[in-house]
């Protein structure tokens, strides 16, 4: 009888990363390991995903989960940090902390840790990190800390670069070329931002004829400044949702340019083969735009002027290159580096 792990993480909130992230995650689990995720929507998570789930938000069973299982699993992304509140990092770090107390196997997998502005919060994170198991992590920021805390670690790419994609159906039905945009609401994104994005979104739909593909990550977070260009785009456009994270990853399979905030709208973008430009709200994505070479702008520097904004999205469009395949290939294979700590629950 194989072990039972639970999976903590972001999951069943409807965040396109985050479902990417678990999906990644269960493809890299070893085939002895019986799962058990922790979701925001338990019968949504058991449906997607064929794996028993409960309410991330019950005590009592979260309690039940801990008690019944072998391991402890941190399941992506950035769960340890302050830029918001304190109140993610408290749920995480006292989960971790708790199963560590139960004697758990506990691993930090595909980690991106921080910031951490607020001492006790730090010292909580490297706490709960020195007594994992097992600890992966996406960027160098990360393994910088966890190098000054004396944490063993693996360092990869983020896991979704090694995602399986699936085709999206009725993609192919849809007119050529197509441009895809993902935004979301943030606080670096204002109404002035929003409406040179827009009226720069315009001026490069009118220059290509593209059909634009309206991609919401998150729908209650992306939907309203996406709706703002729907509103003013002059040519074709199509919303496309779905909670199937393969899928999403596919769309871009059929997309010739993306210009994206989200960083996993980026990773899977730039792992399709597809032109991106990035649009930085996050270290996180300032960070990958940096490592890729991606054309774009932090947010908080946007120029005031939509016109040098679509010139540099139309050059992308007319000239710019993709990741080439040997790239995409290294990237890919170092993200499975993230299944290394798993092996330890076989």
């Amino acid at each position: 009888m194989g072990k039972r792990a639970v999976l903590c993480g972001y999951y069943g909130q409807g965040n396109g990363g985050d479902e990417a992230l678990l999906a990644t995650l269960l493809q890299m689990l070893p085939s002895t390991v019986n799962p058990l995720v922790l979701s925001g929507d338990p019968p949504a998570t058991q449906a997607a995903y064929g794996v028993e789930a409960v309410d991330r938000k019950s005590g009592l069973a979260l309690l039940q989960a801990l008690k019944s299982a072998d391991a402890f699993i941190f399941g992506g992304g950035s769960l340890m940090q302050d830029s918001t509140s304190s109140a993610s990092l408290l749920y995480y770090g006292g989960l971790m902390g708790l199963a560590q107390q139960l004697n758990l196997q506990t691993i930090a997998w595909a980690q991106g840790i921080g910031p951490l502005g607020r001492s006790w919060n730090r010292w909580i994170t490297r706490r709960v990190f020195r007594q994992c198991h097992g600890v992966s992590v996406r960027d160098g920021g990360s393994a910088q800390l966890l190098t000054q805390w004396q944490v063993p670690y693996v360092e990869a790419p983020d896991p979704v670069w090694a995602l399986e994609a699936e085709p999206m159906p009725g993609l192919a039905n849809l007119p050529n070329p197509r441009i895809a945009v993902n935004l979301r609401t943030h606080p670096s994104l204002t109404p002035q931002r929003l409406e040179c994005l827009v009226q720069a979104c315009v001026d490069l739909q009118r220059a290509t004829g593209a059909c634009f593909l309206l991609l919401p990550f998150q729908p209650h977070a992306d939907r309203g400044p996406l709706s703002a260009l729907a509103e003013r785009l002059p040519g074709q456009f199509h919303w496309l949702e779905t909670t199937n994270p393969r899928q999403l990853k596919g769309i871009f399979q059929g997309v010739d340019m993306t210009i994206a905030m989200r960083l996993h709208g980026l990773i899977m973008a730039a792992a399709e083969g597809c032109r991106c430009v990035a649009l930085s709200y996050d270290p996180k994505v300032s960070r990958l735009r940096e490592d890729l070479g991606l054309p774009g702008y932090e947010l908080a520097e946007l120029p005031a002027s939509s016109t040098t904004i679509s010139r540099l999205w139309l050059e992308v469009y007319a000239n710019g290159e993709a990741l080439s395949g040997d790239r995409r290939h290294s990237l890919r294979d170092r993200a499975l580096m993230h299944q290394d700590v798993l092996k330890i629950l076989t």
